[in-house]
């Protein structure tokens, strides 16, 4: 199985870097890259082919295109004429299929993903749509890709994809923004900047790993630190007068209609 990436930035990488870890051989692997420094970067730290010619790309199994959005269009529009019978999946946030196989020329041979950016330490979530020209041979070769980088999710109905975008696709900023706080929160009441990361930071993984793991839901796990009259249930109350979860729900129905909107805009043309 040879992949040909088009674009060489993060979450490129992190895909590179984890199918090379699960033993894929460099020689398989190509990247298509613009950029000078990218590209010897890329050379020296993974030994893979690297160009800035794209139709060299058309000659591997699969083609991952992994630019950004605004670009799509126009690659997509090139590389249409170049395929014969590749899998080509599309890592572009918020391009919808059907707008990316119909620059492609009507080729429908197409799977659209949303990664996350823990994929960069192969703790991934990524949840992939296939089109109706992807046999079983071509989703168990996208499975065989993503799950390199953590753990996956197939959707039947590509309309979900904005609800992913805004749950774990935009999620890890939550994750962050939350840490900040807690972070923020430890300082203010006299604990060092290095004691505060540690701590927070442990607690996130702790508890993330332990809701991993257990076979209780979380409002199970979350009464289970909560007890009457103490400390937790006095930060939780003060939440919920605040309407913290509240806020969070509607941010990511918020998300989740903005990933429409630019689905919109960005399939237009």
């Amino acid at each position: 199985m040879k992949i040909s990436f088009i674009g060489g930035g993060n979450m490129a990488r992190a895909l590179i870097g984890g199918l090379i870890a699960q033993g894929r051989k460099p020689g398989d692997i190509g990247v298509v890259e613009p950029d000078a420094d990218k590209r010897k970067q890329l050379q020296t730290e993974y030994g893979i082919a690297v160009s800035d010619q794209m139709p060299g790309a058309a000659s591997a199994d699969i083609v991952v295109l992994a630019v950004k959005p605004q670009q799509l269009r126009d690659i997509a529009i090139f590389l249409g004429s170049l395929l014969r019978k590749q899998l080509v999946i599309s890592i572009a946030a918020g391009i919808r299929s059907r707008d990316l196989m119909r620059w492609l020329g009507g080729y429908d041979a197409v799977i659209r993903v949303m990664p996350n950016t823990p994929a960069q330490i192969r703790s991934g979530a990524s949840a992939l749509f296939a089109a109706s020209g992807v046999n079983a041979e071509q989703r168990a070769q996208a499975e065989t890709i993503f799950s390199a980088v953590g753990g996956t999710v197939w959707l039947d109905d590509e309309a979900q994809m904005d609800a992913v975008t805004a749950v774990s696709g935009s999620g890890p900023a939550y994750v962050f923004y939350f840490i900040e706080a807690m972070q923020q929160a430890a300082r203010e009441l006299g604990l060092t900047d290095a004691q505060a990361r540690e701590l927070s930071l442990q607690t996130f993984l702790g508890a993330s790993q332990l809701a991993r793991q257990s076979a209780e839901t979380p409002d199970v796990l979350r009464a289970q630190v909560t007890s009457k009259g103490g400390t937790t249930e006095r930060a939780l109350l003060d939440m919920e007068n605040s309407g913290v979860k509240a806020a969070i729900v509607r941010a990511l129905h918020a998300a989740a209609e903005r990933s429409r909107e630019l689905g919109d805009l960005l399939g237009k043309d």
